[in-house]
């Protein structure tokens, strides 16, 4: 059975199982502050360990001592016969709620100190991981600068490169100047067979003498000429690397020398 709206009304109680509400109680609950008292009960105690309180607590029992025995008769309040039985109690029971004062200062440093404890542990094994990781992040950049080429590889390399280029170059211009120098020989040496070939069909093959003195000439047109020479020594290369077929093994054929001066 469902209990209604009505059956719950503060301060009508359905059973013992029910707890009765706030407001149906007739005696408040003292619920006292725990840490304003302590922080009290602290305060206390820790001015009945200061010297001040020494010097208050001397000058009191001095002026009660004084007071109750040389003060008048029927101003005295603690008989000195009685041994001043009115100061012990006093002084007794200050004793006996200083005692517990102190205790409860202690237990609270105790959980001051133990709150300080944790959190300085906690703060230590934060810093010690930061620490590490800091010390992982540190190892992993080492090894990635150690992987980084630096600044003398990078110039070394570069260096390195710009020699082959340059070589390769080199190479190259060597290259195309002498196939340039080679056609330019070739283009010279087919021009002068062509223009000894009609003169080599139509005359006869001359003597030995006759070669001895086309020799002569050409080596007269050498010497005056160096360049032709040098062309000259550069088509006879050019035929020999030719192996003497075609137009080039024309003086086998008994075509004339080939003269330095017609070019």
């Amino acid at each position: 059975m469902t209990q209604t709206a009505r059956d719950l009304r503060p301060g009508r109680g359905t059973g013992l199982d029910t707890p009765l509400s706030a407001s149906g109680r007739r005696v408040p609950r003292l619920a006292p502050n725990p840490d304003a008292f302590g922080e009290a009960t602290e305060g206390i105690a820790r001015f009945m360990g200061t010297p001040q309180f020494l010097v208050w607590m001397t000058l009191f029992c001095a002026a009660w001592l004084g007071w109750n025995t040389f003060g008048p008769m029927e101003w005295r309040f603690d008989s000195a016969e009685l041994g001043f039985t009115a100061l012990t109690l006093m002084l007794s029971l200050q004793a006996s709620y200083a005692a517990p004062l102190l205790l409860l200062a202690q237990n609270r440093q105790d959980d001051r100190d133990r709150v300080a404890l944790r959190e300085d542990r906690d703060r230590a094994e934060r810093n010690l991981a930061d620490t590490e990781f800091l010390t992982r992040e540190i190892a992993g950049l080492r090894l990635a600068v150690q992987e980084v080429a630096t600044r003398d590889f990078v110039r070394g390399e570069l260096r390195g490169v710009q020699d082959d280029l340059r070589d390769d170059l080199r190479e190259a211009l060597r290259a195309e100047l002498r196939e340039e120098i080679r056609e330019e020989i070739r283009e010279e040496i087919r021009e002068e067979l062509r223009a000894g070939l009609p003169g080599a069909e139509a005359q006869p093959r001359k003597n030995k003498k006759t070669k001895g003195r086309g020799r002569d000439a050409r080596r007269g047109d050498a010497g005056a000429e160096p360049t032709t020479t040098t062309l000259a020594t550069l088509a006879a290369q050019e035929a020999r690397e030719a192996g003497g077929s075609g137009p080039a093994a024309g003086p086998a054929d008994g075509a004339g020398p080939v003269d330095g001066g017609g070019r």
